[in-house]
């Protein structure tokens, strides 16, 4: 005769209950695969409520283009010598219209696709910094310029290990030729520039403090830009440094020259803090992050003033 003994799990007040499927859940593991369950469905609507977002931009550009066609169409009626050419503009802005209100602008490009296109420049950069003698330093400066997202910031590769930064606000991309060798080297415009206006758009505020810019940069990377599955943030106990693990890079190794991730962060980091960023990346070993990323920057006066503070007080 034999006899079978039921799972049993945890109840509200703790004792143990039977459960018919034979596993064994504790109050806790419920309680955190409700948690989970209630993440998932929030990303979820997140996500849902950005395309709605998107939709509702592009369908207020479609009835701008409407109305830009009913204005052109009644200008033919008022005026007939002109009638050919503004019924034409008429027709052409609600076609528009059409095409705006029922087709998505955008094009889904494969992450294969993206990664050999930014393998080329990845590859460039690598030639430019070992025939050049560069050193292994890189280094996002905000230059204070604004007439373009892309002169915000610049990526200078020195050429000496103990190098001189130049004067950001008088840099410009190309070989840097300094008065003293020691800020001889490397500007270019790094490829993350380009993606700083996207995601100062989509954010309520960019983030002040390292602890929250870094988050707000690390979801723009997994949920706006889609170029990671995952990334982790972890800021220096001195609060002058910041961490990244990335794991499921759309373009490959993070390791190569101004890979867009790091660039990405390093260009966040550098616009809004308004400081020179120095950007490692090196392989993990870890099970769930396979690449780091380790943006530091210097303390400035007003940092130094508030370490002596705290100091003091403490």
């Amino acid at each position: 005769m034999s006899t079978d003994v039921a799972a049993t799990a945890a109840d509200e007040d703790g004792s143990e209950v039977e459960i018919p499927d034979g596993s064994a859940i504790t109050g806790d593991e419920e309680e955190l695969a409700a948690r989970v369950a209630l993440l998932a469905e929030e990303n979820e609507r997140l996500r849902r409520e950005y395309r709605r977002a998107r939709q509702a931009q592009y369908r207020r550009t479609a009835l701008a283009l409407v109305g830009c066609g009913a204005v052109a169409a009644l200008a033919g009626v008022l005026f007939p010598d002109a009638r050919p050419t503004l019924f034409a503009l008429a027709g052409t802005g609600l076609f528009a219209a059409i095409l705006t209100y029922f087709l998505t602008p955008e094009r889904i490009v494969p992450a294969s696709v993206g990664e050999r296109t930014y393998a080329a420049y990845g590859a460039l950069g690598a030639t430019l910094r070992a025939q050049l003698g560069l050193t292994d330093e890189t280094l996002y400066l905000p230059t204070g310029r604004g007439e373009t997202e892309f002169e915000s910031v610049l990526l200078f590769v020195p050429q000496h290990a103990e190098y001189e930064l130049p004067d950001p606000t008088t840099l410009d991309a190309g070989f840097v030729v300094a008065d003293d060798e020691r800020g001889h080297g490397l500007a270019v415009r790094p490829t993350g520039t380009g993606l700083y206006p996207e995601f100062s758009s989509q954010v309520k505020g960019v983030a002040e403090t390292p602890e929250d810019l870094a988050v707000q940069l690390a979801d723009a990377l997994v949920e706006s830009f889609a170029l990671s599955d995952s990334v982790t943030t972890e800021v220096g106990a001195d609060g002058r440094s910041v961490t990244f693990g990335v794991s499921g890079s759309a373009f490959g190794s993070v390791e190569r020259f101004d890979h867009p991730i790091p660039s990405f962060i390093a260009v966040g980091l550098a616009r809004a803090l308004d400081r020179p960023i120095s950007v490692e990346q090196l392989a993990a070993n870890g099970e769930d992050t396979e690449y780091l990323v380790r943006c530091s920057w210097e303390a400035d006066a007003s940092d130094e003033r508030n370490e002596e503070n705290s100091e003091r007080d403490g």
